[in-house]
């Protein structure tokens, strides 16, 4: 499970990601390819109302995050963001065992930013997020490419 370094290059190594799932393994899976993709600045919660308590505490560059998670589902929180003034431009990669077009569709429409299904590759994981990375319709830190 090696993923590539340099795919993600034009993505300061620096930059906050929360990484948002109600199961640990997967949690750990998604650190351990961040961190083989230089990515340090790591912060986690097992779900939605964890995840949106974080992002008004402490600066999040990007979330990846879980659909079906207890007391405030994925979608729930993709909505929030969404609505708010202050993060709705904040990167936001749903990745999820979800894959019908139904569900596809309904989080676009919610305003995510790309989407990943599980189980994915480090390399699908990476592309990802280097995408929604370069979407124009979300922020970047200042400073950040």
């Amino acid at each position: 499970m090696r993923a590539r370094r340099s795919r993600l290059v034009d993505i300061p190594p620096a930059i906050a990601i929360l990484i948002v799932d109600d199961q640990q393994p997967m949690r750990k899976t998604i650190a351990y390819i961040l961190r083989q993709l230089g990515f340090k600045n790591l912060n986690f919660a097992e779900d939605g109302e964890g995840a949106w308590e974080i992002i008004n505490d402490d600066p999040v560059d990007l979330v990846l995050l879980d659909w079906n998670m207890p007391r405030m589902s994925g979608l729930e929180l993709l909505e929030r963001i969404r609505r708010s003034e202050r993060y709705a431009k904040l990167p936001v990669v749903m990745i999820t065992a979800e894959a019908n077009e139904e569900h596809i569709i309904t989080a676009i429409g919610a305003g995510v930013t790309n989407y990943v299904v599980k189980p994915f590759s480090p390399d699908v994981l990476a592309r990802k997020i280097r995408e929604a990375w370069g979407s124009p319709k979300v922020r970047r830190p200042e400073g950040a490419p």
